[in-house]
C-alpha cells in the first residue's frame, strides 16, 4: 500500500487570472501557499482536509466529468455569499432525498461544484 502523506486537486484554469479571482475572492478560499510569479504562477488553497491548487495553464477547460465537493456548516448562508459575489448558482439550496443539504455552483471554466451541508441529524454526524 502506499502511504500518502499529503493530498491536492491540481487544476489547470484557461485564465488563471480569473480562477484565481474566483476561488480567492468569490469563494473567499483562504491560501495556503503560493509559488512562481506571473500569470502561470501556483496559488494552493485550503479545502478543509485537502488542498486546490490552481497553477499554469489549460488549453480547455478540464474534464466535464471533474466535480468538487465542499461541505460547509450552513449551505444557506454560503448561498448567500456567494450569490453576492456574483458567483454562478447552477442549483439554490434543497434537501436531498439521501438528506444532504446541496447547493451547486459553477467555477468560470465550467467546474460543477457541489456545496454541501450535513444536517445535525444525518448519519454522517454519528459513527457506529
Amino acid at each position: 500500500m502506499v502511504h500518502v502523506l499529503s493530498s491536492r486537486i491540481l487544476l489547470r484554469p484557461t485564465d488563471p487570472e480569473r480562477s484565481r479571482a474566483f476561488y480567492g475572492e468569490s469563494l473567499g478560499l483562504p491560501v495556503h501557499r503560493e509559488f512562481g510569479t506571473g500569470p502561470e504562477r501556483g496559488t494552493v488553497y485550503f479545502l478543509g482536509g485537502g488542498f486546490l491548487e490552481v497553477s499554469g495553464r489549460g488549453d480547455a477547460p478540464p474534464a466535464p466529468g471533474l466535480l468538487l465537493w465542499l461541505q460547509v456548516a450552513d449551505v444557506r448562508a454560503a448561498y448567500e455569499e456567494v450569490s453576492a459575489h456574483g458567483v454562478e448558482v447552477l442549483r439554490a439550496p434543497r434537501r436531498e432525498p439521501w438528506g444532504l443539504d446541496e447547493m451547486w455552483i459553477s467555477d468560470p471554466d465550467g467546474v460543477r461544484i457541489a456545496v454541501v451541508e450535513v444536517p445535525e441529524d444525518h448519519p454522517l454526524r454519528f459513527r457506529p
